[in-house]
């Protein structure tokens, strides 16, 4: 079973302004988005 905590929606976002600043490589950033649990907040948000 995956023991990964819940997304953190502030943490997603700080990484995404990481991007839009120019701070982080686009492929870097996709990568933490990803293992930081953004599939999941979406999919939570779907079943909404």
């Amino acid at each position: 079973m995956d023991q990964r905590p819940k997304p953190d929606a502030a943490k997603l976002l700080a990484q995404w302004n990481e991007w839009e600043t120019g701070e982080t490589p686009p492929g870097r950033v996709m990568s933490n988005l990803k293992t930081g649990g953004l599939p999941e907040l979406l999919e939570s948000l779907l079943e909404d």
